[in-house]
């Protein structure tokens, strides 16, 4: 059993790791197409078939992530913590090797574009790479109790927690960017639009103004309040 885990924690790491080498090139190659003098905002806009091709790649990585976190995992709870901490370790290692590439990010609080589906995310490095934190923990629990015998399904007030906290993560995320969109449009102008092109002009304009800490907190709250219940619970036993 315990050279089992070994084995996966040591492919499943590299995985993750050789994933982010991947995602980091691509964004340094679109880089240099979209932004010679350095990547900053406002953004560049991606239109046709590089937007198109972009956000399939996204999802693509999400789908080999899954695909890596399914054959490691023997049941759902597991393959659930394999997920999470692939994902973590893609992202972390996603902006290490940017800074040892190419110099950036600058320091721990540049902002970047984090995420584009279902609208874009900004917000400081640092936030994602606390979210990772997160993660880790939760599969780091999730995955050493399961080896040592003990039934580690999430339950449903556990459940619960996560996904609320997950999102109000993703509406602190994505607040700068829309908070932007709405001052422009009102939501049934944004319906009625007779073209996308409206909106790759105002996102021309966009310069991120504050990242939502509050609400990153909001969120990181019961996050951490269910990690704690897991670990409490499976400790007990």
């Amino acid at each position: 059993m315990q050279m089992r885990l070994g084995r996966l924690l040591i492919w499943i790491t590299l995985f993750g790791i050789s994933m982010a080498f991947l995602e980091s090139s691509v964004v340094i190659y679109i880089r240099d197409l979209l932004y010679p003098g350095g990547f900053d905002f406002p953004l560049a806009v991606m239109e046709g078939s590089l937007a198109i091709t972009e956000i399939l790649r996204e999802a693509a990585t999400l789908v080999m992530i899954a695909g890596a976190a399914v054959i490691a995992g023997r049941n759902s709870s597991e393959r659930f913590a394999w997920f999470i901490y692939c994902f973590a370790i893609w992202d972390i290692f996603y902006y290490v090797f940017l800074k040892l590439l190419i110099g950036w990010p600058e320091s721990i609080l540049a902002w970047d574009v984090l995420f584009l589906i279902p609208v874009t995310w900004t917000g400081p490095v640092l936030s994602p790479i606390i979210v990772c934190c997160y993660m880790l923990c939760l599969s780091g629990i999730i995955i050493f109790f399961t080896y040592r015998g003990i039934d580690t399904r999430i339950r449903l007030k556990e459940w619960i927690l996560l996904i609320a906290g997950a999102l109000i993560l993703i509406i602190a995320f994505t607040w700068d960017y829309s908070s932007f969109i709405l001052r422009n449009y009102s939501i049934s102008e944004l319906i009625n639009l007779p073209s996308a092109e409206p909106m790759f002009d105002l996102a021309t304009r966009y310069l991120p103004e504050k990242f939502n800490w509050w609400l990153f907190i909001a969120g990181s709250l019961p996050i951490l309040g269910s990690i704690a219940m897991i670990f409490s619970r499976h400790r007990s036993r």
